[in-house]
């Protein structure tokens, strides 16, 4: 190993040659750079190379991604607590109602030194006072629609029912092929909370309670290669269904 041949001068490579790989090295990574990163990575693909081997396909998909994370995430900061329903009230008033009842009061007679002993009658019980009267809001009309919709590849599609505080609905949804999905509302100021999302998944079933007045629904978008189609049953009380987008 301490053998080893020192190189003469002529052997080593000139500056020029250096300058000159340096220059080759650089233009093969803007290459690169241009044709397979910025397109894959940012969906920006100014040469058209990218979209021809398909890298562009990928960073427009990344940048989806990044936009909904970025939703989600503000979504989740604006969620608000869930408030009470109609008869979760109720059945606190009824039973604090319950609690404050008036007790029966009995006075006894006397005896008067002067008169001689007389009985005098006890007072009647005062009679139980029932709790405040609740008053209930009528039913809703009940409403049934089935949708039918197909979503391409990266196509994103979101319906709403038009629903008052408290309303139920049940839904039913199925799909033939694998979708992400955000089951949520949204209140008449704008402002959006989540009930249930999922990903990759290709049905659903339960009850929709709005916590609110205003908009409830699905958001869906299919992340495959091919074409899904969503069928959608709905039940109960809602005004209204319409596609959102």
């Amino acid at each position: 190993m301490f053998n080893a041949e020192i190189p003469s001068r002529a052997e080593l490579p000139s500056t020029a040659k250096l300058v000159k790989s340096t220059v080759i090295a650089a233009a093969a990574a803007a290459v690169i750079l241009v044709t397979v990163v910025l397109p894959a990575e940012y969906a920006i693909d100014p040469t058209g190379i990218g979209r021809a081997l398909q890298l562009t396909q990928m960073g427009e998909i990344k940048k989806q991604l990044a936009i909904e994370a970025e939703q989600d995430r503000v979504r989740d900061n604006q969620q608000a607590p869930v408030p009470a329903t109609p008869e979760q009230k109720s059945a606190l008033l009824t039973l604090i109602a319950g609690l404050v009842v008036s007790p029966a009061h009995a006075h006894p007679g006397g005896h008067d030194d002067d008169e001689g002993t007389k009985d005098m009658p006890a007072t009647a019980p005062l009679p139980h006072q029932a709790g405040p009267l609740i008053a209930q809001p009528a039913p809703a009309a009940t409403k049934t629609d089935d949708v039918v919709f197909t979503l391409k590849p990266g196509e994103g599609i979101e319906y709403k029912m038009t629903m008052k505080k408290g309303a139920l609905v049940k839904f039913s949804w199925r799909a033939n092929g694998e979708v992400n999905y955000d089951m949520h509302g949204t209140q008449q100021g704008g402002k959006e909370s989540s009930y249930k999302k999922g990903r990759a998944v290709t049905f659903d079933d339960g009850t929709l309670t709005a916590a609110y007045d205003g908009g409830h629904g699905w958001f869906w978008r299919n992340r495959t290669s091919k074409d899904v189609t969503v069928t959608l049953k709905v039940n109960g009380a809602y005004t209204s269904i319409k596609r959102m987008n």
